[in-house]
């Protein structure tokens, strides 16, 4: 029988990291639940719905840090910058769906937000192994982005010590001086003390042992939802809670446009019709030009002029049809 000597620096990496995963919330043991597959199933999808139910209060303890690092995105976006998230696993793709969504919701320009995962787009269906562990991947990554200083990069990582997550937010600071956020679920995280915005939702141990795409995947995913909605109500991108800058791509969304103008403006569907033919289905335009009383041209000059904020646009052509 022949025996392969154990590579000593691997066996030496291997209890290091067991190590530091036994110091993690998300990773710890529940005896209580020891022989939870034992039990009714209704019993068990009580006892984690119950779980569930504790997130939203973990993500409430964090709300003034989760304001503070919108507050900071926005105000870089509106110099052109761009919002990156980076992450492996399902913290990768956590951050990929949430920028997805954001051309069709907000109609944000192309690459204005931006999701990268350890082991790029394959990643997103495959495990890639080892992915995760290269801070000189997320660095690559980055770079390849051109990576500017308005920019913000948010590192998404559950247990807060994944190096593609940490080494994101190291290389954005340290290297183009860009905003840093650092999102994870354990306290005095290394990715929360190396962002310029540490957000840690600690969420507990999960149901089943070190499953983090369960408690502190939702609370990530919570998380994700303000940063880009906020984010973009900031940049003017809504008008009240209506999604003024939905991009109307099918049937559905161009539905959707015509009850937002409905619901902003009141009018009826011969002049809401007539109001997005005369802006190309805009429908920020679209509103303007009715609550406005302004023309399809005056109401995308306008809108230009107050950065696309369709409050200040309203104000400046009621000053304009004042003016003699």
């Amino acid at each position: 029988m022949t025996t392969h000597p154990t590579d000593p620096s691997v066996s030496t990496s291997s209890a290091s990291l067991r190590a530091q995963l036994e110091t993690l919330t998300t990773e710890a043991f529940r005896s209580e639940l020891s022989e939870i597959d034992r039990l009714p199933t209704l019993e068990i999808a009580k006892i984690m719905n119950g779980e569930d139910a504790t997130i939203a209060a973990a993500v409430a303890e964090q709300l003034p840090r989760i304001a503070a690092a919108i507050d900071g995105t926005a105000e870089r976006m509106a110099r052109g910058g761009r919002l990156i998230y980076a992450g492996a696993g399902t913290a990768g793709r956590l951050g990929v769906l949430d920028a997805s969504e954001c051309p069709p919701t907000f109609n944000t320009a192309p690459g204005q937000v931006l999701g990268l995962i350890a082991g790029g787009p394959s990643a997103l269906v495959t495990s890639i192994e080892g992915a995760e562990d290269s801070k000189e991947m997320a660095a690559a990554d980055l770079d390849e982005l051109e990576l500017r200083a308005e920019d913000t990069v948010v590192g998404i990582s559950a247990s807060g010590r994944t190096p593609y997550a940490v080494g994101a937010v190291e290389h954005a600071h340290d290297g183009y001086g860009a905003l840093t956020i650092g999102l994870s679920c354990n306290a005095d995280s290394a990715l929360g003390a190396a962002a310029d915005h540490g957000i840690e939702v600690v969420v507990g141990p999960e149901l089943l042992t070190g499953s983090t795409r369960l408690k502190a995947g939702t609370a990530q995913k919570l998380v994700l939802n303000m940063l880009s909605t906020l984010t973009m109500i900031r940049l003017g991108k809504t008008y009240g809670n209506l999604m003024v800058d939905v991009r109307a791509s099918n049937d559905k969304l161009r539905a959707r446009s015509r009850r937002i103008v409905a619901l902003a403006t009141g009018a009826p569907d011969d002049e809401i019709e007539a109001a997005l033919a005369a802006t190309d289905g805009e429908v920020k335009n679209a509103i303007l030009t009715l609550l406005g009383d302004v023309d399809g041209p005056t109401a995308a000059r306008l809108l230009t002029e107050s950065g696309g904020h369709l409050r200040a646009a309203l104000k400046s052509a009621a000053s304009t049809t004042r003016t003699p």
